[in-house]
C-alpha cells in the first residue's frame, strides 16, 4: 500500500523540526562583520587545593588537562633550592583558545578560612558550563567530594529576546573552594544564537545509507 504524499511530507517536517530542537548546542562563531580583537579566553580560580577541584572539573565534567606546572621555583643567587610558589593547571573542553578553565593554588600561602557555601554577591562569580550529556552525568556530579549540590537538574525558562522563552535544564553546584557553578542543559537556542542546523532526515520509507 502506498503512503499519500501529504502524509511523508509531514513526517519529514516532523523529523526535522524535532532534530532541530533537540541538536545539541555547540559553540558558534559570530559573523566576521560583528568580530572584534577581544576574547574572553580563560577564567582562573585561586583555589585551597588543586586536587579537590580537579574532581569536579576533570573528574567529573571530564575537562582535560592541557597545562599542569610548578611555577616559581629554583635557585637562590647562592644556589639555594627555592620551592615553587604557585602550581597553575589549564583545562579545556571543546576550542583550543577560547573558554579555558584555570587552577592556581599558592604553596607558600598559610592555612585560609573554609569556603562558605552561599549566593554569589557583589564581587563574586557564577560560571555557567554547557553540559549536553546532564541527564547521565548527574549521577556523576552529585557523587563528587568536597562540592555541596544546590540544585538538581530541572527545566526553567528564561524568557527570550524576541519573545517567547529560551529552556534549560538547569542545575548548580558549589565547587570546593565555595564558586557557584551553573551546569546546564540547553533545551533551545541561546540567546545571539543562531538556531543549530539539524542533520537532514531522510525521507519516510527510506533507509538510510550505510557509512
Amino acid at each position: 500500500m502506498k503512503t499519500p504524499l501529504s502524509a511523508l511530507l509531514r513526517a519529514g517536517l516532523l523529523a526535522l523540526v524535532c532534530g532541530m530542537v533537540l541538536a545539541p548546542a555547540a559553540a558558534q562563531r559570530v559573523p566576521e562583520n560583528e568580530r572584534t580583537p577581544v576574547d574572553i579566553r580563560r577564567t582562573t580560580f585561586v583555589v585551597r587545593d588543586i586536587d579537590k577541584s580537579l574532581a569536579l572539573y576533570r573528574d567529573a565534567l571530564g575537562l582535560k588537562v592541557v597545562y599542569d606546572q610548578l611555577i616559581g621555583g629554583g635557585a637562590d643567587k647562592d644556589g639555594k633550592a627555592v620551592a615553587p610558589t604557585l602550581r597553575l593547571v589549564l583545562l579545556r573542553a571543546n576550542d583550543v583558545f577560547i573558554g579555558a578553565l584555570g587552577l592556581m593554588q599558592r604553596l607558600n600561602q598559610p592555612p585560609v578560612p573554609p569556603p562558605v557555601f552561599g549566593k554569589a554577591g557583589p564581587g563574586q562569580m557564577i560560571m555557567v558550563i554547557n553540559v549536553a550529556d546532564l541527564d547521565t552525568r548527574w549521577a556523576r556530579i552529585e557523587t563528587t567530594p568536597h562540592i555541596k549540590i544546590d540544585t538538581a537538574p530541572k527545566r526553567v525558562e528564561y524568557p527570550a529576546p524576541g519573545g517567547g522563552v529560551i529552556p534549560v535544564m538547569f542545575s548548580a553546584v558549589w565547587d570546593p573552594d565555595g564558586n557557584y557553578i551553573e551546569l546546564n542543559k540547553l533545551l533551545g537556542t541561546a540567546a545571539g544564537a543562531a538556531p543549530t542546523p539539524a542533520p537532514t532526515p531522510a525521507p519516510a520509507g527510506t533507509t538510510a545509507p550505510k557509512p
